[in-house]
């Protein structure tokens, strides 16, 4: 049985370092947005590259993050986590060093690598490790501090871009993965888990990844010629399929088919894969905005955005409390029409936007809105299967929302008819801008009538969050599988209060 206590030196380290790989993630995952008109101006890149700074690190991310809590099972938690952070820092230190667009895309791509195994791996540890009498405290703990990573994240990258300039959002990440890997390797036990037997589905992985992708690149893309678009089109779209052959006919696959056979677990996931790509689109376009058009520093870019994470930061967890009582239709009902309404209020933000009159009240509702709907998204997720399969039923609605994220990244610029220099065009892209938020707005209330027509209340004895305190806007909270010997709790009773 795992006996580390929380009050103890061990105990402390062992949150530190678990709070600080994380965290790289979670702030890497909220600063980068803010950096991108400078990356653009310093490395002459093209609005293309500019989404391949964002999507090469989400297309290996979601892509991979299901098989890297297998690795950790398999060959150790604590020895997976350490690669991740190590892989992590030495891409970090490539992106901040890029001479080129080219160059920085493909250490984006290996940084979601590198979170691809840390990220799961981190809460795995704290799981496995803990006194089963402080694992809820030490959760809740770490998706607090990691909710504040995200919340800050933001006016931390405007600050560095503001300041020492923009390689130093990626260069940060290096001191703390020197600091993070001696102390893992010295006071953080080692563990496997029950899935450490069995085959590896790595061909699962690398079709997954494969389909987004190319389906990305298509999108990307879509101006450079039809015959290249439509041959990438069509390679990512047999990917997909193959993908799904596979799935189907592998004894240990990583996204087993069967776990969509539960009409909840679906319909949850369809309003992520809706909500996920209008935040994603939001926040990759209005960091832009904010700069090229409004004329905001990225430090004050940076902070204007820091309401939403803050609101996120401050009532999450009394969020999911509420949702506890009313059912999870009423928010995430509720939750998208509100975000939906906060970001047709951006519509305001145009030229010399005044921040309180025109930026500020739409934050405020989008943040609301996002209070409103992430945690009973979470919660409902989980209580859509069995105890068993918590984790990966977390892990499928954290992929499948970081996916719907960097499709959007992906379509948007192209829908709304963006050229490769728009966003050095201020007349130009605030004309894309407000072609793109009622798309946003669009897919927030189809996620909505979703919710609407096919949530319903779930069973009170389905497991629950035990990470209830979070800040991130660009995927809901990661929960771990649960513990050896069970987390089963009666209906209502919680792990933390996080």
């Amino acid at each position: 049985m795992p006996g580390v206590r929380l009050a103890s030196s061990r105990g402390r380290w062992l949150l530190f370092t678990t709070v600080l790989g994380s965290g790289m993630v979670m702030l890497d995952s909220t600063v980068v947005n803010v950096a991108l008109p400078r990356i653009g101006r310093d490395l002459h890149a093209s609005l293309a590259a500019l989404q391949w700074t964002v999507n090469a690190y989400l297309v290996t991310l979601a892509g991979l993050i299901l098989l890297g809590g297998s690795l950790g099972d398999r060959y150790g938690r604590r020895k997976v986590f350490v690669l991740g952070v190590a892989a992590f820092a030495a891409a970090s230190l490539l992106c901040g060093l890029a001479p080129t667009p080219g160059v920085l895309i493909a250490a984006r791509a290996v940084q979601g690598v590198g979170g691809a195994l840390l990220t799961p791996g981190s809460l795995a540890l704290i799981q496995a490790s803990f006194h089963p009498d402080d694992r809820g405290r030490a959760v809740g703990l770490w998706s607090g501090f990691g909710g504040i990573g995200a919340a800050v994240g933001p006016f931390l990258g405007g600050w560095l871009v503001s300041g020492p300039g923009w390689r130093w959002v990626f260069l940060l990440n290096v001191p703390l993965a020197v600091l993070c890997v001696p102390v893992a390797l010295r006071h953080v036990p080692e563990s496997a888990g029950r899935r450490a037997h069995g085959r590896f589905d790595v061909l699962g992985a690398v079709l997954g990844a494969l389909a987004l992708a190319l389906l990305t690149y298509a999108l990307i893309e879509a101006r450079a010629g039809l015959l290249p678009v439509a041959v990438t089109g069509a390679a990512g779209l047999a990917a997909a399929v193959a993908f799904g052959y596979v799935e189907t006919h592998r004894a240990d696959p990583m996204l087993p088919p069967d776990i969509f056979a539960g009409r909840q677990f679906t319909a949850v996931n369809l309003v992520t894969v809706c909500v996920y790509a209008a935040f994603g689109g939001f926040f990759f376009l209005t960091a832009l905005q904010l700069q090229v058009v409004a004329g905001y520093s990225p430090l004050a870019a940076g902070t204007a955005l820091l309401p939403t994470t803050a609101l996120m930061l401050l009532f999450s967890a009394r969020s999911g409390a509420l949702a506890d009582r009313t059912g999870p239709r009423l928010p995430l009902t509720a939750g998208p029409l509100l975000c939906a309404a906060g970001t047709l209020l951006m519509l305001r933000v145009g030229q010399d936007a005044d921040y309180p009159r025109d930026v500020l009240p739409a934050l405020l509702v989008l943040g609301a809105g996002m209070v409103t709907l992430v945690a009973p998204l979470t919660a409902t997720v989980l209580a859509s299967v069995d105890t068993a399969r918590a984790g990966l039923a977390s892990g499928v609605n954290n992929a499948a929302a970081r996916a719907a994220g960097l499709l959007a990244v992906a379509a948007l610029p192209l829908l709304t008819g963006m050229g490769p220099q728009a966003y050095r065009s201020p007349t130009a892209f605030d004309a894309a801008y407000d072609r793109a938020m009622p798309l946003c707005a669009g897919a927030l209330v189809l996620g909505a009538v979703l919710a609407f027509a096919l949530v319903r209340r779930p069973a009170a004895d389905r497991p629950r969050p035990e990470c209830r305190t979070h800040g991130q806007v660009t995927a809901p909270p990661l929960e771990g599988e649960p513990p050896e010997g069970g987390r089963e709790r009666r209906g209502g009773e919680r792990a933390d209060e996080g």
